[in-house]
Parts: structure tokens; C-alpha cells; sequence
């Protein structure tokens, strides 16, 4: 097939791009970076320049491609810390994921392209009830204040890709790691400044970005419409999988703070992801997508990561 992915260069489409390539397809992929075109071209790709807020540009680039699928992976978090403010340091990836999202559907709609695949988080599901989520689970109503743009885009990814196109998918991903994605959070557990807040209670799902280009490419090529979990088998509390994370890096055992302390020197986000947020189960993805993850848990996948 002849499949358009933007935001090609990122964590995700680094693997994803040279797994299309290899399965045969024909790959558009997008970059605002002139310097990373020689990245693409080298990987199989043809590569566009092209910013996902420009909409006239976006819609030549897809009309020049006529692709089959349209991938959607279109973030601004290269430079991502801190997170007491989230609305502050997503408010560029929130305008793609809003009005990014509606100019590649637009262009979808013009060139006939029936497939849209889009980049969504698990991160959405409501704080409450059981441990783990499905897709069926309701997402969150009332976010942290300073987060509430931040989910909002989300659930607009989440709530329009599929309404819009003809067949609309979106992967919510758990947490990325591996080479590349989440680096600056080894550093700061080696340096003791990722601490266990409370009781380490707030269950996060993992998954390893060459696993989740896996499913995207599954998704590319079959799926029912709608939504569906990309994340690992082992759903698990931070007071978990923190400490061992410290201890594959090499690093003293992170340090434990009350909650009321978290809240002043994080800000309350941090604290829910720390103390509330709910795993998500990856059952539907394994079954409709025909999809397994390679790392199923996050121990081994941490192992193969951290160097």
C-alpha cells in the first residue's frame, strides 16, 4: 500500500518507517527538519517537508502521495521536563493533535484516502474504579487543572479520527521507552531526582516504541475501526517498577516523598500519575490486530533499554 506518515522521524517512527519499508509498502513520510530528509531517504522513504499546521500544505503533500493510509504521529515533545505546568510543555504537541489532526483528516478526505491511524495515550482513562483499563472504561471527565488542555487533545484524537474517517483508528500507547524516547527519565533516576510519591500507587502501562511501531504497522494493514490499547502485558505500580528501573540503571533506590511534598515541588499531575492513574489491559489489540508485544513486560524491556 501507499502509506503517509507524519511525524516520521519521531521516537515511534524511527522503527516504524524501516518496518513499512521492509513489508512492502510505499512510504511518504513527513518532517518539519530539512536536516532529517537524508534520515528518511535512507531508511526507504520519500521524504516531504512539511509543517502539520500549514493545511494547505498538508493537503498538497497528501494529494501528491494518494496514499491508502494516513499515519498520524505528529508530537512537538523533543525537549520535554518538567511537568508541573503539562498544559505549557504540550501546548505545541496539543495544536497538532487538534488542529494537526483536522488538517490530515481534511486531506483525507480529499484525496480518498479511507485509513487514518492515529497516535492517542493511555493516560486518558478515568483515575477511579478498577486498576485496569479496556476501551470500553470511560475516559477521564474532570483533569488536573493543569493538565485539562492536554486531555482534551487527546480525547479530541480520540473522538475524531474515528467519526471522521472512513476507517479511523487510534492507538492509545502506554508510556514509551527504549533508545531515544524516554532517556531523560534514566537520567533523572541516576541522579535521584525521579522520586516515589506516597505510595507509589498509580499504575502505569509501558511499551517498548519497536513494539508499538509493531502495532501501527498491524493497524495499517488491518483492525476494525475505533480505538485500542498499545501497551504491555504487565500493568504496574510505580512503586514497582521505579525501583527496578533504578536499579537495571545502576542507581541508588529512589527516594520516597509524602505526597503533600510532591505536591509542592512537582505539582499535583505529577503526584496523580504517581499516587492514581490506571493501568490499561492490551487484550483487544492482541486479539482484533493480531498484534504481541515482543517485550511483554517492562522488566525485560528496561534490561534490553538501559545501557
Amino acid at each position: 500500500m501507499r502509506v503517509f506518515v507524519t511525524g516520521a522521524t519521531g521516537a515511534l517512527g524511527r522503527h516504524l518507517v524501516p518496518g513499512l519499508v521492509a513489508a512492502g509498502h510505499q512510504v511518504t513520510a513527513t518532517t518539519r527538519s530539512p536536516g532529517k530528509v537524508a534520515q528518511l531517504r535512507a531508511a526507504g522513504a520519500e521524504p516531504v517537508i512539511v509543517d502539520g499546521l500549514d493545511r494547505e500544505a498538508v493537503i498538497t503533500a497528501v494529494l501528491a502521495a494518494e496514499p491508502d493510509v494516513i499515519v498520524h504521529q505528529m508530537t512537538a515533545l523533543a525537549q520535554m521536563r518538567g511537568l508541573r505546568n503539562v498544559d505549557r510543555v504540550f501546548a505545541a504537541t496539543n495544536e497538532l493533535r487538534t488542529r494537526g489532526t483536522d488538517n490530515l483528516l481534511a486531506a483525507a478526505a480529499r484525496a480518498g484516502t479511507r485509513r487514518v491511524v492515529a497516535q492517542g495515550h493511555n493516560f486518558v482513562y478515568e483515575r477511579s474504579g478498577g486498576p485496569i483499563k479496556t476501551e470500553e472504561d470511560p475516559v477521564v471527565a474532570r483533569p488536573i487543572r493543569s493538565a485539562e488542555r492536554t486531555i482534551a487533545a487527546i480525547k479530541y484524537v480520540d473522538r475524531t479520527v474515528p467519526q471522521t474517517a472512513e476507517e479511523g483508528i487510534v492507538l492509545r500507547y502506554g508510556t514509551f521507552y527504549g533508545p531515544g524516547a524516554s532517556d531523560p527519565m534514566v537520567e533523572a533516576v541516576r541522579k535521584r531526582q525521579l522520586p516515589i510519591i506516597g505510595g507509589g500507587t498509580g499504575i502505569w502501562s509501558f511499551i517498548h516504541t519497536a513494539d508499538a511501531a509493531a502495532a501501527t504497522l498491524a493497524a495499517i494493514e488491518r483492525g476494525t475501526p475505533g480505538v485500542y490499547n498499545v501497551v504491555d502485558d504487565e500493568p504496574a505500580p510505580v512503586a514497582q517498577w521505579l525501583p527496578y528501573l533504578a536499579e537495571v540503571a545502576g542507581a541508588k533506590p529512589p527516594v520516597r516523598l509524602p505526597a503533600w511534598v510532591g505536591r509542592l515541588l512537582a505539582g499535583e499531575f505529577v503526584v496523580a500519575q504517581m499516587t492514581e492513574v490506571r493501568g490499561a489491559s492490551n487484550e483487544k489489540a492482541k486479539k482484533e490486530l493480531g498484534w504481541e508485544p515482543r517485550f511483554a513486560s517492562w522488566r525485560e524491556g528496561f534490561r534490553d533499554w538501559v545501557k
